[in-house]
């Protein structure tokens, strides 16, 4: 797959620019990985040298409000967790949730699936976060890129990304 890296006209380029900025003016402590392309956490995991469990698992859930009207928030989980759909219908007042389409991920993050990041760019994209992942001193993810990654200092990350920070996972089944 292209990412069109080099097109800085690319939502994929904007975003991963938009993320290295904010880290650079947010003075955070991170370093950039370069590894071959790959979006599955396991994977990618093992392409950037940590456990598992340090990779923060972004996923774009839809909860539905009522029969006529959704809304959508960005799960941050530990690698190796799942995301509890139930506890968002619980946080966000909703009847039910399900992860998002893959387009619709994609159209509000400004990434591809397997990149997105763990931040969020729209205010009606809340960010809740797990604080099984907080336990770390060090986040991974993709840089809104499937051949970059970022590890970034997990305090840092909090001081930036300001998520709420709500139990959202379960074991793996």
């Amino acid at each position: 797959m292209n990412l069109a890296i080099n097109d800085t006209d690319s939502p994929t380029a904007t975003t991963y620019h938009r993320l290295i900025t904010l880290l650079d003016d947010g003075n955070a402590r991170y370093r950039l990985i370069d590894h071959a392309p790959e979006g599955r956490t396991v994977e990618a995991s093992l392409l950037r040298g940590h456990p598992v469990p340090q990779a923060a698992k972004c996923l774009v859930v839809r909860v539905k409000i009522t029969k006529q009207m959704a809304c959508h928030a960005l799960a941050v989980i530990p690698g190796d967790r799942r995301t509890d759909l139930g506890r968002f219908t619980e946080i966000l007042g909703g009847r039910s949730a399900a992860l998002a389409p893959r387009e619709t991920a994609e159209a509000l993050t400004g990434c591809v699936s397997g990149s997105i990041l763990p931040f969020s760019f729209r205010p009606e994209l809340p960010l809740i976060i797990d604080p099984g992942l907080l336990v770390h001193d060090e986040l991974f993810f993709n840089a809104a890129r499937l051949d970059r990654s970022v590890a970034l200092d997990t305090s840092d990350y909090l001081t930036l990304a300001q998520p709420r920070i709500e139990p959202i996972s379960g074991p793996l089944a």
